[in-house]
């Protein structure tokens, strides 16, 4: 009894909590973005400075990567640049309307950092969502990795809604540029100061919906089978069968 105890308590130990899943996409996309708002509008700092400042955290995370993994993190070297590129455009007039569309630049080239790596078989949303999947479960990581290595039955299904999955956010952030940058120079300034983030809630939450089903979704329920069919071991067909239908 003292064993299995034991052993729970190194599992509990292993699986992290919501907040472990959701970690690479809140350092990543939403420390970055959000701190950008809070220096701006709760500080009242300018434009610059508050892109200077919420270019810290992503700075930080590529170096860490460069120098532990030996490798760049994706999204935040993309934040990284897109906030570069920001602090270039500060320097342009101060039109208001100019100012408003400059926010849909990160939307912007986020989308297609995120349309390119689907396009070179990299999907990049893949680093925030396999935590996510995963949870810590090591069978689950062995059957992710064999899924993603193209050496389990499902692969290629697991590898398409995996594209599917960024595809879809590259395109929805696409949309919710275009439509940002068409309401900077269409409707009155006031108006879209506060409908800018009413856009972008819609945004994320239509996407979070659209890319769960035909991505997250199906990609759970194969890792699930894959999991299952690889703790079958050397057992039956049968035993292979009944995990894969699970």
């Amino acid at each position: 009894m003292t064993k299995n105890t034991g052993n729970q308590g190194q599992d509990q130990r292993r699986r992290p909590g919501a907040l472990d899943n959701f970690k690479p996409l809140l350092i990543d996309v939403a420390l970055p973005l959000g701190s950008y708002y809070v220096f701006k509008e709760a500080f009242g700092m300018s434009t610059f400075a508050a892109l200077a400042w919420s270019s810290v955290a992503p700075a930080l995370r590529t170096v860490w990567s460069l120098v532990r993994e030996r490798s760049a993190n994706g999204l935040a070297l993309l934040i990284l640049t897109v906030n570069v590129a920001g602090l270039g455009l500060s320097f342009v007039s101060g039109d208001p309307r100019l100012m408003l569309a400059k926010d849909g630049a990160v939307s912007s080239t986020v989308a297609i950092g995120i349309l390119v790596s689907v396009a070179l078989g990299r999907p990049m949303m893949t680093e925030g969502l396999k935590p996510f999947l995963v949870k810590g479960d090591a069978a689950k990581e062995a059957a992710w990795q064999r899924l993603a290595d193209g050496t389990a039955a499902g692969s290629a299904d697991f590898r398409g809604r995996e594209r599917v999955f960024s595809l879809v956010w590259g395109v929805a952030l696409l949309v919710e540029c275009v439509a940002r940058v068409v309401g900077a120079y269409t409707v009155p300034v006031d108006t879209m100061v506060w409908l800018g983030g009413v856009l972008m809630a819609v945004v994320m939450v239509v996407t979070f919906v659209v890319s769960g089903a035909f991505g997250a979704g199906p990609m759970g329920r194969l890792l699930s089978a894959e999991a299952g069919a690889g703790d079958c071991g050397a057992a039956t067909a049968d035993c292979r069968e009944l995990a894969a239908a699970a």
